[in-house]
C-alpha cells in the first residue's frame, strides 16, 4: 500500500512539468498555430507575442503590471524587449479573447480608419442599446452620428452647454471653500452628474437625479463586467438598471410628447429635445428608441470620463505651480473684462489659449481609457503581418500616450507641449477616425469652465501629494484626491 502511494506520488511530481508545459503551449497550439499554418508560403506571419494559459491568457501578468507592481506601462516594454516592435503588434490572449495588440500609433491610425475591417464591439450592446452610436455600424453609424454630433457640437448648442453647466461648478466650489477639506473626485462626480442630468434631460438636482446617479453607477460596473445575465452578477444587475433608467427618460419623454398634444410646448434646451427635434436633409428624425439609447449611451460614455478629467485637473495644478500661475493669469485677464457674477461664454474658451493647452494635457496624462477594443470582421494585413479575423484588436491608447517615444518627458505635466502638434496617431483619448467620440466637446467645455472658476476664486492644496495610485478601472490616486481649498 505504501509503495502504490508512493507511486502514486512520483507519477504526480513527475507529471506536473508536463502538466505545465500543455497549459502553457495550449493556446498557441490552438489559436496562434492555425494561423501559420494557413500563412505557410505566403511571407506575410502572425505577429510576435505567446497567448499564454487556456482560459486565463496572459491576463495574470495584465493584473500584475497593473494592479500589483502597479507600472502599467511596463506590460508594452516588456513585450518591446523580448519580441521587438514587430510592426507595433503583438499577439495575446486577453479578457477571454485571442488578442491582437496595437501600441504603436501607426497601427492605431490604420486600425481607427478601417471601419469595415475592424468594428466596434462594445462589451455589452444590452447595456448601451442596440441602436445607440456605439453600437451600430456602417451607413446607420454615419446617419446617427452625424444627428448626434449636430445635436451637441454645433456652435449654438456649445454656448447653450457652457452657459447651462456654470451655475452648479460656481455653487459647488463655494460649497467646498465653506467646507475647507473635500474629496475632489467624489464631489466632482456629483457635481458633473447634476449637469449631465441638467443637460440630457433637463433633470433637476433632488431625489429623483440621485436615484439615477446610483443606476448610471450600476451600468457602468456592468459595461466592464463579463456579460452573464445570472441573478446575483454585476451584469444582471447593471441589465437592470438599464431598464429603470430608460423607464425615467421614456416617462420624460412622455410627458413632453404629451404637452406638445395639448398645444402646451415642452421645447428645452437639452439633449432629449436637441435629438428629438433634429432632421436631416430629407426632413426624417430619430426614432424614440434611438433618442432614448442615445441619450443612455452618451452619459455612460461621457460621466465618468468627465469627472475625472476634472479631477486629474484639480491634482495636477497643485502639483505644478507654474502651470497654475500661467492659467490664473489668461482667465484674470478675461474675468477683468466681465461684469461681477457674468459667466463666460464658449466664445471666451476659444480665446483662451493656455487654458485649452491645459485641458488637452490634463486628458493626456488622465488616460482614462487606456485600452480601446476593436473586432477584425475579416484577415487583415499590414506591413507584412496578419491580423486574423474573429481576433481582437486591443488599441493600447495609454501607451501611445506615456511613450517618451511620443512624448517627450512624458509624465511631465507640461502644457506647452501643445504648441506643436503631437505625431499622427499619438493621441487618442477620444479615439479616432469616424470613431471618435462625439461627445469630446462636451468634455471639453466642462473641464475649461471649471479651471476658469476654479483657477480665479480658489487656492488649493493636496493633503496626500504623494498618495499611490490605481490603474483599474481608471487611474486614480487611492485618496480620491483630498484637498484643502479656500477663497483666493
Amino acid at each position: 500500500m505504501e509503495v502504490t502511494v508512493a507511486m502514486a506520488v512520483g507519477v504526480m511530481v513527475g507529471l506536473l512539468p508536463v502538466v505545465g508545459l500543455l497549459a502553457w503551449w495550449w493556446n498557441e497550439v490552438w489559436y496562434a498555430l492555425p494561423e501559420k499554418f494557413k500563412l505557410s508560403g505566403t511571407g506575410i506571419r502572425l505577429p510576435s507575442g505567446h497567448m499564454g494559459f487556456p482560459f486565463l491568457g496572459e491576463m495574470l501578468t495584465f493584473l500584475w503590471y497593473f494592479k500589483v507592481v502597479k507600472r502599467p506601462d511596463d506590460f508594452i516594454n516588456s513585450k518591446r524587449r523580448k519580441y521587438g516592435d514587430g510592426g507595433g503588434l503583438f499577439r495575446s490572449h486577453l479578457f477571454g479573447r485571442p488578442t491582437i495588440i496595437a501600441f504603436a500609433p501607426a497601427v492605431s491610425k490604420f486600425v481607427y480608419q478601417k471601419n469595415d475591417e475592424f468594428i466596434l464591439e462594445w462589451p455589452s450592446v444590452e447595456l448601451v442599446g442596440p441602436t445607440s452610436l456605439v453600437a451600430v455600424n456602417g451607413p446607420s453609424h454615419t446617419r446617427l452620428r452625424s444627428f448626434v454630433t449636430n445635436a451637441i457640437n454645433r456652435p449654438d448648442a456649445l454656448r447653450r452647454i457652457a452657459s447651462l453647466v456654470q451655475p452648479n461648478i460656481v455653487a459647488a466650489l463655494q460649497s467646498w471653500a465653506q467646507t475647507g477639506r473635500v474629496n475632489a473626485y467624489k464631489q466632482v462626480k456629483k457635481v458633473t452628474f447634476e449637469n449631465i442630468g441638467m443637460l440630457f434631460a433637463s433633470l433637476e438636482a433632488g431625489a429623483e437625479l440621485a436615484s439615477v446617479d446610483e443606476l448610471f453607477r450600476g451600468i457602468v460596473k456592468g459595461v466592464r463586467a463579463q456579460p452573464l445575465n445570472v441573478p446575483g452578477t454585476a451584469y444582471h444587475h447593471a441589465l437592470q438598471c438599464r431598464k429603470k433608467v430608460t423607464d425615467v427618460f421614456k416617462k420624460e419623454l412622455e410627458k413632453r410628447k404629451t404637452m406638445e398634444l395639448d398645444g402646451l410646448g415642452s421645447k428645452t434646451d437639452d439633449l432629449m429635445d436637441g435629438l428629438r427635434q433634429i432632421q436631416d436633409e430629407q426632413g426624417n428624425r430619430l426614432s424614440e428608441q434611438e433618442v432614448l439609447d442615445n441619450i443612455v449611451s452618451l452619459v455612460v460614455a461621457g460621466y465618468e470620463s468627465t469627472s475625472l478629467s476634472i479631477m486629474w485637473s484639480t491634482y495636477y495644478l497643485a502639483k505644478y505651480p507654474d502651470v497654475l500661475r500661467k492659467l490664473r493669469e489668461e482667465n484674470m485677464a478675461l474675468r477683468k473684462n466681465k461684469a461681477a457674477g457674468e459667466f463666460i461664454t464658449s466664445d471666451d474658451i476659444s480665446q483662451l489659449k493656455y487654458t485649452k493647452k491645459v485641458v488637452e494635457e490634463t486628458i493626456r496624462m488622465a488616460n482614462i481609457a487606456a485600452i480601446v477594443f476593436r473586432l477584425a470582421t475579416k484577415d487583415v494585413e499590414y506591413k507584412g503581418y496578419r491580423i486574423p479575423k474573429n481576433w481582437k484588436v486591443a488599441i493600447w491608447s495609454r501607451y501611445a500616450h506615456t511613450n517618451p517615444e511620443n512624448f517627450q518627458d512624458p509624465m511631465c505635466f507640461n502644457p506647452d507641449r501643445w504648441d506643436v502638434a503631437p505625431a499622427p496617431g499619438a493621441y487618442q483619448v477620444f479615439g479616432g477616425g469616424s470613431r471618435i467620440c462625439a461627445g469630446n466637446m462636451l468634455a471639453r467645455i466642462q473641464v475649461a469652465v471649471f479651471l476658469h472658476h476654479l483657477s480665479t476664486g480658489y487656492k488649493w492644496e493636496l493633503l496626500n501629494p504623494d498618495a499611490p495610485m490605481i490603474y483599474l478601472s481608471h487611474p486614480i490616486p487611492t485618496d480620491g484626491v483630498e484637498i484643502s481649498i479656500a477663497a483666493l
